[in-house]
């Protein structure tokens, strides 16, 4: 047992790297994507530390190329899943009362870990598993997930550090129990650190973990697995259980002993589970903690003192990195005329000269959308801008699923800002802009406010600070993370804490102290050194 008042090192955000032509980390990486293409690696459960093969194999395949399969992962059934929640139970209480500077020091080296031995190949399971460009791999599945195990540690320490004050004869003091029961973590395709951090943070607190990441991201949240279990993680704390179809998730909604859910995902799914858990309220130990980021339809706005240039870069940036599969794309603009003017030839030109294809061509610009699905519902979007009275597709539009499920960078411009495209998450590399009068900023920020149901991310634009002070308050609901001449895009862990409200889900804001202390319920303790021994107070005594 360690006596002494510790603290974990300082974090620092974790260095991106390049990869320019003829450095080193290129070459790594290089090879170590050769070694993806070559393997066909069989995945399996996690279950109290021992690795269950259920037989129930599905195929991992590239998005940029869907015939090529890259992994096979061992479904898990409700059997497995039963044990998982066994497993957490079992592993709960000395997991809990572990020092925390100990469970901080199993992130710490799993920190460590994915910085110098396991980044490439980290990296190269999320570009080929996931259609993720080296630039969008290193800054998420690296960079990202390392800021993440990082700074977590730190948000801990200044937790377990805030106490009460303590008046004379008597000791006060605040305990951040682990709560009571197992946490479920759902993580989604897009990102390899959320997979990384939906059971970690948790699990950091002291809980114990049963952890369904996404099918099309099975291959790096297997690395990711691998990684904690390296990092000294003991048996049972996470579960790894992939392939749990949604349907069959109720074996863990409404197990008794269900004390929290950390979910990124569909507003669809997070509301069945909410649904769910609610008419379960009677059978539960405790009430579960429900934290969820469920997605937006994220704007950038800019007003007629924009600079248009950097409102085109913005909406190149923030729409089509990645394929526009981020929950804080930009996926609805309102452009004052007089800038789009300025800016709509070389925005057009550039968009349409954006490479699409394949991620081991470093030349790419985008890859492929994640699967068939959703690519079908990117084909019909654009199909439908075509047809309807008023929408133009300006730029891009090109769809392609021979060899991988392509879909070109797309412009569409609307006449009528409450189409469709406006309100709803499409979740692709599609920009719906709408132009205004540039008399019509009042009216265009509350057109912006109630368009979406969603309140994640949004970027305003603008030189004149009276309207940016403006747009600050009239949007004060309107999103999350608001940026302020910059893309709606590429928050940082430690800088910009992330999440939404609305329909874009609790805002616990990963990243910062405000997600930790979610996962722990608080115990205050007082201590009287010397007890009173009679009942009497002064006031009592007769005059």
């Amino acid at each position: 047992m360690n006596d002494a008042i510790v603290h974990v090192p300082e974090p620092i955000n974790e260095t991106v790297l390049g990869y320019a032509p003829g450095s080193p980390e290129k070459a790594r990486l290089k090879a170590a994507l050769a070694e993806v293409e070559r393997e066909v690696v069989e995945i399996p459960c996690v279950v109290g530390g021992q690795h269950v093969r259920t037989g129930k194999l599905r195929d991992v395949r590239m998005p940029h190329r869907h015939n090529h399969v890259i992994a096979r992962f061992h479904a898990a059934d409700e059997d497995t899943v039963e044990r998982a929640i066994r497993s957490a139970m079992a592993a709960r209480r000395e997991w809990a009362a572990m020092p925390w500077e100990a469970r901080a020091a199993c992130m710490l080296r799993a920190a460590e870990l994915l910085a110098g031995p396991w980044r490439m190949k980290m990296n190269a399971a999320t570009m080929h598993g996931q259609s993720k460009t080296c630039h969008q791999a290193e800054i998420d599945a690296a960079c990202e997930l390392i800021d993440f195990w990082r700074f977590n540690a730190t948000f801990a320490q200044q937790l377990y550090a805030m106490q009460p004050k303590s008046s004379a004869g008597v000791w006060n003091m605040s305990e951040l129990r682990s709560l009571e029961g197992f946490v479920f973590a759902l993580t989604p395709f897009n990102f390899t650190a959320i997979g990384g951090n939906l059971p970690t943070a948790p699990a950091l607190m002291g809980n114990t973990v049963v952890w369904k990441p996404a099918e099309t991201q099975v291959l790096a949240a297997w690395r990711t697995m691998q990684i904690l279990e390296e990092a000294g993680f003991p048996p049972g704390v996470i579960n790894f259980i992939p392939g749990l179809p949604h349907g069959q998730t109720n074996v863990i909604l409404d197990h008794p002993d269900l004390a929290g859910v950390h979910f990124t995902g569909s507003t669809d799914v997070f509301h069945t589970f909410w649904k769910r858990i609610a008419s379960n309220i009677d059978r539960y130990k405790t009430y579960p903690r429900l934290v969820g980021e469920t997605g937006g339809k994220d704007f950038v706005l800019a007003h007629a003192s924009a600079d248009p240039k950097a409102v085109a870069t913005a909406l190149i940036r923030g729409g089509y990195e990645y394929q526009g599969q981020k929950c804080s794309a930009a996926s609805r603009a309102y452009i004052a005329q007089s800038v789009w003017d300025a800016m709509k030839d070389e925005l057009i030109e550039t968009i349409n000269g954006l490479r699409v294809g394949e991620v081991g061509d470093f030349t790419n610009y985008c890859g492929a959308v994640i699967k068939k699905g959703a690519f079908d519902k990117h084909a019909a979007a654009i199909a439908e801008a075509r047809e309807t009275r008023g929408m133009k597709v300006v730029a891009g539009g090109g769809t392609d699923d021979k060899d991988g499920y392509f879909v070109r960078p797309t412009l569409i411009t609307t006449e009528d800002p409450m189409v469709r495209h406006m309100q709803e998450e499409l979740f692709g590399p599609i920009v719906t802009l709408h132009v205004y009068p540039d008399s019509a900023w009042e009216d265009t920020l509350r057109l912006v406010d109630r368009t979406s149901p969603y309140a994640l991310t949004g970027a305003v634009f603008a030189r004149d600070r009276a309207a940016i002070v403006h747009a600050q308050d009239e949007l004060r609901d309107a999103a999350g993370n608001f940026y302020i001449n910059d893309k709606p895009t590429g928050a940082v862990v430690g800088q910009q804490p992330f999440g939404g409200a609305r329909a874009s889900g609790t805002n616990d804001k990963a990243g910062s102290v405000l997600n930790l202390i979610r996962w722990t319920s608080a115990r205050t303790i007082k201590e009287t050194f010397v007890s009173p021994t009679h009942y009497r107070y002064p006031f009592l005594d007769e005059a």
